[in-house]
C-alpha cells in the first residue's frame, strides 16, 4: 500500500507489517506546517485502517522520518501569524503518536529541532544518525516549546538536562542526545538497523506490544504499587491469548517457529 498527502507519503509491507511515514517537506527542512501536522494524523489513521481492513492487527510497527536529508526543522515559522505555536491544533499530532497502538520509531537524520524534536520525542523509540543535530531554540523566539519538549527531555534525561538544551539553544549531537538517553541509538547504518528493529518489534506478539506501551505509559503518571497493580490487569488477560500459547510452544519445543497473529 502507497499513499500520497500534500506534505506525507505513507507505505506499508504486508509481509513485514512495518508501515513508513514520511515528511515531505524536503525545501523547507520538513517544516510542520498545519497541513503537515494534519497529514501526519492522517497517514497514521490509514496505516492503523490496514488492521481494520485485514480483520487482524496487520500493522506491527511505524517508522517515521522526513525527506531530503532532515527530519524535520520544526514550527514552520511563516505560520506563527495565524494561530498560536502551542495551540491544541498543532498539539494533536504529538498526542496521536503517543497514543497510536503500534509501536512509532523516529529515524532522525539531519536537523531534529523544535516541534522536529517534540514530534521524535512523542514517538515510543528514536534512532539518529551520527551527524543529526538536535535541540529546542524557542528561546530565541522568546517563546519555551509548546508542544512539552521541556517536559520530554526532563522525563528522558533530567530537568538540569532539559534547562541547559531549552535555554542556551543550542544544537547537540547525536552522540550527546544517546547519553542523555534522547535517542536509543545512534547506529553505524541508521537505515540498515531502524529496519532491522522495527522488524524485530513487528515480530513479536502484537497484543503483549501493545501492553508493554501502554504499561510504560503509565509507569510515568503513577507510583510504583499502582502502575505494578497496573500491569497485572494487562497481564491477566494475555495469558488466555492465542499467541500465549504460540509462544509457550515455542519455549518449550526448540524446533518450532512460533506465528503471532494477535489473537
Amino acid at each position: 500500500m502507497d499513499e500520497t498527502f500534500d506534505t506525507v507519503e505513507v507505505t506499508f509491507n504486508e509481509e513485514t507489517g512495518i508501515g513508513h511515514l514520511t515528511l515531505n517537506r524536503p525545501d523547507a527542512l520538513n517544516a510542520l506546517s498545519g497541513q503537515l501536522q494534519e497529514d501526519i494524523v492522517e497517514g497514521l489513521r490509514v496505516l492503523e485502517a490496514e488492521n481494520e481492513k485485514r480483520g487482524e492487527i496487520a500493522l506491527r510497527a511505524v517508522v517515521i522520518e522526513g525527506a531530503g536529508g532532515n527530519f524535520c526543522a520544526g514550527a514552520d515559522i511563516s505560520e506563527f501569524s495565524e494561530s498560536s505555536p502551542g495551540d491544541s491544533s498543532e498539539r494533536a499530532h504529538y498526542n496521536f503518536i503517543m497514543d497510536f497502538p503500534a509501536p512509532v520509531i523516529a529515524k532522525i537524520t539531519g536537523y531534529c529541532l523544535g516541534g522536529g524534536l517534540e514530534t521524535a520525542m512523542s514517538c515510543d523509540f528514536r534512532f539518529a544518525a551520527e551527524d543529526a543535530k538536535l535541540g529546542l531554540p524557542e528561546v530565541d523566539l522568546g517563546i519555551i516549546p509548546g508542544a512539552g519538549g521541556v517536559q520530554f527531555i526532563s522525563e528522558l534525561a533530567n530537568p538540569a538536562a532539559a534547562k541547559e538544551i531549552a535555554m542556551t539553544g543550542d544544537h547537540i549531537s547525536a552522540a550527546r542526545a544517546e547519553e542523555l538517553g534522547i535517542v536509543n541509538r545512534v547506529p553505524d547504518d541508521i537505515d540498515a538497523e531502524t529496519q532491522e528493529f522495527a522488524e524485530k518489534i513487528a515480530s513479536k506478539p502484537p497484543l503483549a506490544i501493545q501492553a508493554i506501551k501502554e504499561s510504560a505509559s503509565v509507569a510515568t503518571q503513577t507510583g510504583l504499587r499502582e502502575g505494578r497493580q497496573y500491569d497485572r490487569r494487562l497481564f491477566e488477560p494475555l495469558l488466555e491469548t492465542e499467541d500465549h500459547k504460540e509462544g509457550a510452544k515455542a519455549f518449550a519445543e526448540d524446533d518450532y517457529e512460533p506465528e503471532f497473529t494477535g489473537r
